[in-house]
């Protein structure tokens, strides 16, 4: 799988509305929180490489809700490479964790592995899209919606992170390629019940079926009866 901007994936998944404005509402970013990276030794001159893995506990909401996403606390696994260059840092990585659902089909639980790629740039606060200084003028321009600033060096991988693992979970998750899924008629696993039918009904005949089986035993007995003198008189 080819990695992603989650940029593009905010754009295509219409999370994300005002950019500008959400990023004005976001708070310092806290260094101890495990998905907040340092980017300080990694230093800031173009082609320096620095490796990091980590495994963190997943936050709430990794994944679809109501259909499939990775349980809260779960470990995710982080491989990231971080590239300084004349913009910021460029952050490649690949997220792995468990995926808990509901089978679409019958309903039984589902468990997915999921291997997520993402790529994000984080620009210097102090840089325009070309790696140049900003002159004081440029201070008020509209930011480049492809990239993130970076905060005192440090960027959140959280928000890249749930749109990359978004992306690479089923949006109909099913417990099997080939799931039989339910009885339409009485919700009988059919995975179970590989046999399991009901006998087609003409719906012409339905009204007589149900007129016969409202017959009591002696109303039957005598319509039998009935029925018999007269095929009596046809022969005779």
């Amino acid at each position: 799988m080819s990695a992603i901007s989650a940029a593009h994936v905010r754009a295509a998944l219409h999370l994300v509305n005002d950019p500008k404005a959400g990023r004005a509402l976001s708070t310092r970013l806290d260094h101890r929180n495990p998905l907040v990276f340092d980017t300080h030794e990694l230093g800031r001159r173009p082609g320096a490489l620095q490796r990091i893995s980590r495994t963190v506990d997943a936050p709430v909401d990794l994944g679809i809700a109501e259909v499939v996403a990775v349980p809260v606390g779960a470990p995710v696994e982080i491989e990231l490479r971080l590239e300084s260059v004349m913009e910021g840092v460029l952050v490649t990585g690949t997220a792995r964790a468990s995926a808990e659902g509901e089978c679409v089909r019958c309903l039984e639980p589902v468990e997915l592995d999921v291997d997520a790629d993402f790529q994000e740039m984080f620009s210097y606060p102090d840089s325009d899209d070309r790696g140049r200084s900003k002159a004081a003028a440029d201070d008020e321009a509209e930011d480049d919606e492809d990239m993130i600033p970076l905060e005192d060096g440090m960027f959140d991988l959280e928000p890249v992170l749930r749109d990359a693992v978004v992306l690479a979970l089923p949006m109909q998750p099913v417990c099997r390629e080939d799931c039989a899924g339910l009885c339409s008629e009485c919700g009988t696993n059919l995975n179970d019940n590989p046999d399991h039918h009901h006998d087609a009904v003409d719906a012409r005949w339905a009204a007589l079926q149900g007129l016969a089986g409202s017959l009591g035993t002696d109303e039957k007995d005598n319509m039998s009866g009935a029925e018999a003198g007269v095929d009596e008189k046809q022969e005779k």
